[in-house]
């Protein structure tokens, strides 16, 4: 039976959630740093002031999820549950996370920390990263067709092993995208 409720600096034995179905549930103020939750089952959910760094997420199901002012250190989004996968993400830090081979189209990241962050392989197809930073971040054979980095900060994108058909860059991107070819840019 799926939960509806909101669960505000609440403790959890061993800093996990039990295994269940969460339906239309706020998460606020909790430290799941560490914790297994394998197998659970997110919908229509939102994390608010979270810390789940290094959270297990194997076989999760993430379904319209958002993540608010959270801290999300070296999560592995390339094990969870790839039916319905769905999230959004505003004023986070994702540093390390790893979102190898995911569909993660349309996925809105807003104000976030993505530094180091591996997206090879991962389909980011109309992905908004508005002020994002994408230092150190891995775009290798990435689908990022119509994504927008208009307004994303510090990263590096060879155009020749990325799909960037109708992506959105500034100006002051340019040189995220001509990298490789060791050419000083003046603005």
């Amino acid at each position: 039976m799926p939960f509806e409720k909101i669960y505000d600096k609440q403790d959890f034995p061993d800093a996990t959630l039990p295994k269940e179905t969460y339906e239309q549930c706020t998460f606020r103020n909790l430290i799941l740093e560490n914790a297994d939750l394998s197998d659970c089952k997110f919908i229509d959910c939102v994390f608010e002031n979270c810390n789940l760094s290094l959270a297990k997420l194997q076989r999760t199901l993430l379904r319209d999820v958002q993540f608010l002012h959270c801290k999300m250190l070296g999560l592995q989004f390339d094990t969870c549950n790839p039916f319905g996968l769905s999230l959004r993400f505003e004023h986070c830090q994702l540093q390390h996370a790893s979102f190898y081979t995911v569909n993660i189209s349309k996925t809105v990241f807003r104000k976030c920390g993505l530094t180091e962050t591996d997206f090879t392989q991962a389909d980011m197809s109309g992905v908004l990263l508005e002020d994002c930073d994408l230092s150190g971040a891995v775009f290798e054979h990435t689908k990022l067709d119509k994504a927008d980095f208009r307004s994303a900060i510090n990263y590096q994108i060879d155009p020749d092993k990325n799909s960037i058909r109708h992506a959105k860059f500034s100006i002051t991107g340019l040189p995220g995208l001509l990298a490789r070819y060791q050419i000083d840019i003046s603005y």
